[in-house]
């Protein structure tokens, strides 16, 4: 029960890495409320384990965000996961499709920090964990441009939230994933000319010569959440199977 007694926000908990977190932090007894628009896979999550709350929440709208801080009470953290992964390179992302990635990727961090913040300065002790992405600042990727340029900028939004508040019992810390099998990773390789050389491609990649497992993914959040590291603010983790060796 490494969570016990902390209560948690999960966002994009609907499938892939936000899911396995909500069960993973309920399973280690913490109260989570679980956040997505796909409210049909939310109600399937609270089905699987009805301890978990759900709650429709459009993070990239302003108003619903504000309107979901205002009422939720006290919050221990925030574990925000929210991310969209656009492909092609900087000429292949029309000035539509970079606001659209700004506004899913680091928009939503920054609505749901600003807003859940002010009740855990109250409480002088808070925690937030951001999923961003070894494709950042840390590596390029081919055909990740505005994806990967958006990873970057969470990883340094870590780093100033961090610093701006790490005397006021505020933690905040990345985690930098390699490629996760998630239902919108498949989904990415289903649309490609050849979805069977895509999924090779992907795992030839990674040193280790396979893809993570969203619970993995959890397991660092957990102990990103949890007490066990206290002294740890700021950090990019990445968990990447030694993509970026």
């Amino acid at each position: 029960m490494r969570l016990k007694d902390k209560r948690i926000i999960v966002t994009a908990a609907a499938q892939g890495i936000g899911r396995a977190t909500a069960l993973a932090f309920q399973k280690e007894g913490a109260e989570v409320i679980a956040t997505d628009i796909n409210l049909k896979k939310l109600e399937e999550l609270k089905s699987e384990n009805t301890n978990i709350k759900i709650q429709h929440l459009d993070s990239t709208n302003k108003e619903d965000v504000e309107k979901f801080a205002s009422t939720v009470g006290v919050v221990d953290i925030l574990f925000h996961g929210v991310g969209y992964v656009h492909h092609g390179t900087i000429l292949d992302c029309s000035s539509e499709e970079f606001h659209n990635s700004i506004n899913i990727n680091v928009y939503s961090a920054y609505l749901m920090s600003f807003y859940l913040l002010p009740q855990m300065l109250k409480q002088k002790k808070g925690n937030i964990v951001i999923v961003s992405s070894a494709a950042s600042n840390v590596k390029g990727a081919p055909n990740r441009f505005i994806y990967g340029t958006t990873k970057a900028a969470l990883n340094g939004f870590v780093k100033a939230i961090a610093a701006d508040y790490v005397k006021d019992g505020i933690r905040c810390n990345a985690i930098l994933p390699g490629t996760v099998e998630t239902p919108s990773w498949e989904g990415r390789v289903n649309l490609a000319e050849d979805p069977v050389q895509a999924r090779k491609d992907f795992i030839a990649r990674q040193a280790m010569g396979r893809l993570a497992k969203p619970e993995e993914i959890a397991s660092m959040a957990i102990y990103l959440a949890s007490d066990e590291s206290a002294f740890l603010t700021g950090t990019l983790n990445l968990i990447d199977g030694g993509w970026t060796l």
